[in-house]
């Protein structure tokens, strides 16, 4: 089991496109050489990579960013099973069987989770709520505001990632379901680099 530096390493670097050690320690609050010695590790096991950034002066920094077989690590939320349970419903009962299974999936989601955003006064704090529940879920998620005081969910680790390759309605049922607890337009957009993607719910704060 991994422990908690290695942990907080992975999870500040899959915020980024990438960090120097200096940067992590400092952030961490530990010495360098003690980062320094869990990227090493971690490079070693192609769980972290690195990359080189110019700088004004003298040589480039080096910068550790985390590579796809990290995935493994943040989880996959059961994806397997449920591939293979869409599978067999699909063989049962007909092609629309898998479809309507996860409109009801995030049907249920959704009503789960609106009592508790509904104690949220404003968007933002609706959205922060929510931002939360879907890190628990292993997204990575944070809300971003921008400079004209636009606000984004933003998402760092799709736990259905593999689930929406096979069934692309998920994304289209995901959006959809942050709509409804949010009570406004949402526009979604994927930014991948180097095999690791991130999701951007922009939310249309001219409907709230």
């Amino acid at each position: 089991m991994l422990h908690s530096p290695v942990l907080e390493i992975l999870q500040r670097l899959k915020r980024s496109t990438g960090m120097p050690v200096r940067e992590l320690s400092t952030l961490m609050k530990m010495s360098y050489m003690g980062v320094k010695q869990h990227c090493v590790e971690l490079e070693k096991a192609g769980i972290l990579d690195t990359w080189r950034r110019p700088k004004g002066a003298g040589r480039p920094e080096k910068l550790y960013r985390v590579t796809p077989k990290a995935n493994v690590i943040f989880g996959l939320h059961g994806t397997s099973l449920a591939l293979d349970l869409l599978a067999t419903a699909e063989r049962v009962y007909g092609e629309t069987a898998p479809p309507k299974l996860l409109y009801s999936y995030f049907q249920a989601k959704t009503e789960s989770w609106a009592p508790k955003l509904a104690k949220a006064e404003t968007l933002p704090e609706r959205a922060k709520l929510l931002a939360k529940l879907r890190s628990a879920e292993g997204c990575i998620s944070e809300l971003e505001t921008g400079a004209d005081g636009q606000i984004s969910l933003v998402e760092h680790h799709r736990p259905l990632r593999e689930l929406a390759k096979t069934h692309d309605i998920v994304d289209e049922l995901e959006c959809e379901m942050i709509e409804r607890l949010l009570g406004c337009e949402v526009r979604r957009s994927v930014e991948e680099v180097s095999g690791l993607v991130r999701v951007t719910f922009q939310i249309k704060t001219t409907r709230e």
